[in-house]
């Protein structure tokens, strides 16, 4: 095995696919209130509405309302308060930062044909920061039962255990080279397994026979009451630049089409520590950390259809369809672990299993699900108006590819997530050059287990001047949403309670062109 030496100081590549988590494809499928300060003050309720940069994202047809060329750029402070319970111990955790959330430009092409029918078309093209993934969470507390063992024995022991002759090291091998090559050859699973071994979270059953087919035992003491802490931290964003086209027909219908372009770069980091006071006669661990970095990154394509039809001078309809995205991403992974071992005697020096390997993974695809919105909106003349989006999303429909590369996580996500509503309501009130906005939004849960995750609430509110040919708008907005926070997906799946707060300002700056 001397050939994999060269992994040490350059990434290594797998044809293995490494265990994905449900949550890892809802990070792409959830959507989020971004756009423009009066799209966010509103909830995003411009399904019917249009004329906003923002509103093409909801229903492509709303370019065609504008009357004039508009170029807008909005900037955003995002701040996510965390609070954590983990048997019964709280912590909370702040995280704030800024980016140019979107940019965007319409332009308006009148018929001068006074016959036809087609009274103008509009392209466009906007950006947006579809997601913001900076966020950081702290959780820690006393398990009274469980140890992080139970991870590594849970690959070590019922996915396709290793034999010991494949865990240990022979006399001219590194920690890094036996990595490597469970990596490339066994997978995923082996290298967890590799990592408890080495660092002395388990060892060889003595009493180990085929019929319970258990090659290994926990070296951590029982007896419970395990501190234990999480330290979790992201990183990156979701960016979709949308091109967009639309038209409309006898002042009456309204119809667009968007081609989307998705990239994405998302980096996490965390560090799980345990300690137990469980000393006996024998050498046990009573200390450990274990350390993953993933950085994903990719890119992907959806197209949006969708029609608004002015019923009247006040009343609006709009429906509009979101195809699947369909991703394709790639994954790079690093790990760590730390162990220290004790007795009564006293403690011994910490072992060490740093394998310095970046795992390179295949690439893999995600599908999205498709949505469909529909829309309402009485506009009171210049005064203001009113707007109400429903939104159908069916999360039980995502998907890894290759599918039999996942085969597991299909089915699972096929069975435990659902089919959701989403509600968005938006009110403006208009006095003079002032326009004054407030909205609210409801999204269920895409777990069927509203434990797991529960719905989102959220308020928003805001204000507009309009100086003429410059408009500037003000907003912000308020979610909050309870969720498991779950540490590790196999064998050890305690997990924290976490209610997460997240307050937005934004401020956009309207030119028109």
């Amino acid at each position: 095995m001397k050939k994999y030496l060269l992994i040490i100081i350059a990434a290594l590549s797998f044809s293995a696919v490494q265990s994905q988590e449900i949550a890892d494809a809802l990070r792409y499928a959830q959507d989020n209130l971004n756009g423009t300060a009066r799209f966010r003050a509103m909830s995003g309720a411009f399904g019917a509405l249009g004329g906003d940069l923002s509103s093409i994202n909801v229903n492509p047809a709303g370019s065609a309302i504008f009357v004039t060329n508009q170029f807008g750029a909005t900037i955003s402070n995002y701040n996510i308060k965390n609070k954590s319970n983990y048997f019964g111990t709280t912590n909370s955790e702040n995280n704030t930062s800024f980016d140019l959330n979107q940019a965007g430009a319409v332009f308006v092409f009148v018929n001068t044909d006074q016959k036809s029918d087609w009274k103008k078309f509009t392209v466009a093209v906007n950006y947006e920061n579809a997601n913001n993934f900076d966020n950081s969470l702290f959780s820690a507390g006393t398990n009274p039962t469980n140890s992080l063992d139970r991870y590594f024995l849970y690959y070590a022991n019922n996915n396709g255990g290793q034999s010991l002759s494949n865990l240990e090291l022979q006399p001219t091998e590194t920690i890094s080279d036996l990595y490597s090559y469970l990596g490339s050859n066994v997978g995923f699973g082996a290298q967890q397994a590799f990592l408890g071994y080495q660092a002395y979270v388990l060892d060889a059953d003595a009493n180990y026979d085929e019929t319970t087919n258990r090659n290994y035992v926990s070296l951590v003491p029982a007896g419970g009451n395990y501190y234990q802490e999480n330290v979790f931290e992201s990183t990156g964003y979701n960016g979709k630049l949308s091109f967009n086209a639309a038209a409309e027909y006898r002042d009456f219908l309204y119809i667009g089409v968007n081609l989307n372009s998705h990239f994405t770069d998302y980096r996490q980091s965390t560090s799980f520590y345990e300690k137990n006071n469980n000393l006996s006669d024998n050498i046990r661990v009573n200390r450990l950390r274990f350390n993953n970095d993933i950085h994903t990154y990719g890119s992907g394509f959806s197209f949006q259809v969708g029609a608004i039809a002015k019923v009247s001078k006040e009343l609006r309809f709009g429906l509009a369809y979101e195809s699947p995205t369909w991703y394709r991403l790639n994954d790079e992974v690093s790990q760590s672990l730390v162990a220290i071992r004790s007795s009564n005697a006293g403690e011994l020096a910490p072992d060490v299993v740093n394998p310095n390997i970046v795992n390179v993974y295949d690439a893999y695809k995600v599908q999205t699900p498709a949505k469909f919105t529909g829309s309402f909106a009485y506009v009171f003349g210049k005064k203001g108006l009113i707007s109400f989006d429903l939104g159908l999303k069916d999360y039980s429909a995502t998907i890894f590819k290759p599918k039999s590369d996942f085969n597991t996580i299909n089915s699972t996500m096929n069975s435990v997530l659902n089919n959701t509503l989403e509600y968005r309501i938006g009110l403006e009130k208009r006095i003079k050059q002032w326009s004054l906005r407030a909205g609210y939004r409801m999204e269920e849960s895409p777990y069927k287990n509203t434990n797991i995750m529960g719905a989102l609430n959220g308020y928003s509110g805001g204000f507009g001047y309009n100086f003429g040919t410059t408009k500037l708008d003000l907003s912000y907005s308020y979610a909050k949403r309870d969720y498991q926070q779950q540490f590790f997906s196999q064998g050890f799946t305690d997990a924290a309670r976490i209610s997460s707060v997240n307050n937005n300002v934004s401020l956009t700056l309207l030119f028109e062109l």
